[in-house]
């Protein structure tokens, strides 16, 4: 199986150091489920291969939010700030591990042209590059339905007052019913 944006989220909070069911709880498991979500994560094989390599990279040593153990105000918005930009950084260095460059994908001006370029880069997710694809559908092929009753009485009237029309075909009377 892949690795999904949630297993690599896992991933990522178990390299901060965090255990296994505080990592799936920060991923997005559910509290009550996150014991057996990070005991399940841990051994999935996709989950396994990007632990052991970024091991070896040395990410291992990501930055951590500073607890914030002051009481004045001062250092809780410090705490809370920091918190924050780890959270952006966290999500900017998934966004990397999956392929995506922020910095070339925010050049984009036109919405068409961001979707056509997600949908051709290579080292992009498949998932990602296919629900771009989806989403790009309607921008490319228009979609082919059945004309309502506005355009049947427009090619009837079409049809009815071109020069060489047909006649209708006459109505039958069966049984002296009309």
């Amino acid at each position: 199986m892949a690795l999904t944006a949630k297993k690599r989220l896992f991933a990522d909070a178990v390299l901060a150091g965090k255990s296994n069911k505080d990592a799936a709880v920060e991923a997005g498991y559910s509290v009550k489920t996150a014991s057996a979500a990070g005991s399940r994560l841990v051994k999935d094989p996709s989950v396994a291969s990007y632990l052991s390599e970024r091991r070896k990279k040395g990410a291992s040593k990501a930055p951590r939010a500073p607890k914030a153990a002051a009481a004045d105000e001062s250092g809780a918005l410090a705490a809370e700030e920091a918190a924050r930009a780890s959270a952006s950084d966290a999500m900017a260095n998934a966004a990397l591990a999956a392929g995506f460059d922020l910095t070339k994908m925010t050049r984009f001006s036109d919405p068409k042209q961001f979707l056509l370029a997600a949908m051709n880069d290579g080292r992009t997710e498949p998932r990602l590059r296919v629900t771009a694809a989806q989403v790009l559908m309607p921008f490319m092929h228009q979609k082919l339905g059945e004309g309502g009753k506005k355009d049947a009485k427009t090619q009837a009237a079409e049809k009815a007052a071109s020069k060489f029309a047909s006649l209708a075909a006459p109505k039958l009377i069966v049984n002296n019913r009309k």
